[in-house]
């Protein structure tokens, strides 16, 4: 939330980050009513990191209720597939030059932009292991091999992937479950 003024004599007090609070806000509950993941697990926190993003960077989170246009918006930023990095980062450059600082001039960062960065930098710079979607069945047009060696293939196959790469699609199916 940003002081009333802005003219410097707020009286130099603490500046919270509302608008971020309740993105963060709006992403816990998405995740928590689709019931898709624990919410100690980190896979959760990718999730709620990359859904709260999300919301705060198009154009912040609106009140009350997400009415079904604002769905429809987040369910197209999250689809797989989508340009959703490039976005992110384009997004927070446009906001970082685009606000000017909240204690008029004097160097003190935007709390909520900071916290924004803050989560995409764990999510960009975080890796979970994760199964490797790439690496279930073989392509339809490779002649299948034993059965006991792919079976353990499959059981096995796990890479290392940023964080935001699990927590987007996670994201997207809560959105889609809401």
């Amino acid at each position: 939330m940003r002081p009333e003024r802005t003219d410097g004599t707020s009286g130099g007090g603490l500046l919270v980050p509302m608008a971020w609070m309740y993105a963060e806000y709006i992403a816990d509950e998405l995740l928590r009513t689709g019931d898709l993941m624990e919410p100690s697990t980190l896979e959760y926190r990718a999730g709620r990191e990359a859904l709260a993003l999300t919301i705060f960077l198009s154009d912040g989170a609106v009140a009350d209720a997400l009415p079904a246009t604002r769905m429809d918006e987040l369910r197209l930023l999250t689809a797989y597939g989508s340009a959703w990095r490039r976005w992110v980062c384009e997004r927070l450059d446009a906001a970082a030059s685009a606000v000017p600082s909240p204690d008029g001039g004097r160097g003190v960062p935007d709390p909520d932009l900071a916290l924004a960065r803050c989560a995409w930098r764990w999510l960009d710079e975080t890796e979970l292991l994760a199964t490797d979607l790439d690496a279930i069945g073989p392509p339809p047009w490779e002649p299948l091999g034993t059965e006991g060696d792919e079976e353990w293939a499959q059981a096995s196959a796990q890479v290392w992937t940023p964080a935001w790469q699990l927590g987007l699609p996670l994201g997207h199916l809560a959105i889609h479950l809401y």
